[in-house]
């Protein structure tokens, strides 16, 4: 089978980067990026070949103009390698299944009505999309296969990703010292579009209570204030979830680090205006406790919250107990993917939630 891997943004590698390893001996695989330098810096640590497509923008507008040079870099690929199967999360592969004979699986993890765009410029266009179960009665498409399960859990599952002790050597950190992990994001995206996250007064004030409990590390979609360059993180992107996993807490307002640091039992506390909105995180806060939002009016709370974390006695094997309950209930994503691509189209029309097919991607131990 001949099959595309679209890269939209760099958690898409983590995403996809078991898919690729299982299918390529097997399959004719490419892989495209859009110019994402953290994307590009993990395509190259994991050795896996791509083919750049162009520039992310930022105005509305010229993403408008980009996504029709994505489109075409695209369909050209398509149509020049006779590509059967294009997985992905952009509205790229989206557009070109409707106009050529690939056919377009894509993964969203986000509910209609927080991205307004993408469900009237993709969904519409998309062969299948694949979504969490979380989002069932928030997802229009009725052609959605639904798991139980979320994107995170394609490499973040004890069996796929051990932390690497490595990383606190070379950050000068003592395997008994506390510190903290905060993700800043600039809120760019489509789907981004007036929403927003944590002021710089506010990252102040974070920093101010952490301080006394440990050692800060901050990470940011863009250029840090000059305020908080003293707690910039200097690590390679590849190396930032075993650090996480080390870590006393996660504080900011990313989505995916959030998601990422709660899956991996880490207490994880965000502020931004999507809180409480998608059902994802949600679902990992209501059901399991592994972490907790706060809309940006509820900052105080929001503090509040963390100044609670930091004094519960027994927290990090509280976590642990969470995150396990949590893991016996979801599957592997990268198994399911895997099984779905290599049996495709018969895997597309056999696949619906709470079904015997669908529990073989459970894990059969956890930890």
């Amino acid at each position: 089978m001949r099959i595309l891997i679209d890269i939209a943004h760099p958690g898409h590698v983590h995403l996809f980067k078991n898919l690729y390893f299982e299918l390529k001996s097997i399959h004719k695989i490419w892989v495209t990026v859009k110019d994402i330098p953290i994307a590009i810096q993990l395509l190259k640590h994991y050795n896996i070949p791509y083919q750049k497509l162009g520039t992310k923008k930022d105005h509305i507008l010229a993403k408008a103009y980009s996504q029709l040079h994505y489109n075409y870099l695209i369909y050209r690929l398509v149509r020049k390698n006779n590509i059967e199967i294009g997985i992905g999360s952009s509205l790229a592969l989206a557009h070109v299944s409707a106009i050529s004979s690939m056919n377009s699986i894509i993964l969203d993890d986000d509910d209609d009505h927080v991205q307004p765009l993408f469900v009237k410029f993709g969904h519409p266009f998309a062969d299948y999309l694949v979504s969490p179960a979380s989002l069932i009665g928030n997802r229009k498409k009725k052609n959605t296969i639904f798991y139980n399960g979320f994107h995170e859990l394609a490499y973040l599952l004890p069996n796929r990703f051990v932390p690497d002790v490595r990383v606190l050597k070379e950050l000068n950190i003592d395997i008994s010292e506390k510190f903290f992990v905060l993700r800043f994001n600039r809120f760019m995206a489509h789907h981004d579009i007036g929403h927003r996250g944590i002021s710089l007064e506010q990252k102040l004030r974070i920093i101010s209570l952490l301080k006394k409990y440990g050692r800060i590390f901050i990470t940011s979609e863009g250029d840090l204030e000059p305020e908080l360059m003293d707690y910039q993180l200097k690590i390679n992107p590849e190396k930032i979830h075993s650090l996480l996993a080390f870590s006393q807490m996660f504080i900011g307002d990313s989505q995916t680090m959030t998601s990422e640091a709660a899956v991996l039992g880490v207490p994880s506390v965000k502020c931004n205006s999507f809180a409480g909105k998608l059902s994802v995180p949600n679902e990992l806060e209501d059901t399991y406790g592994l972490c907790y939002a706060f809309q940006p009016g509820r900052f105080d709370e929001f503090l509040d919250k963390i100044k609670d974390l930091l004094e519960l006695n027994g927290r990090n094997e509280e976590w642990k107990k969470r995150r396990l309950k949590m893991l016996k209930d979801k599957i592997d994503l990268s198994d399911f993917l895997i099984w779905m691509i290599s049996n495709y189209p018969e895997s597309v029309t056999s696949t619906s939630i709470n079904t015997d097919l669908l529990a073989q991607f459970r894990l059969n131990e956890t930890n």
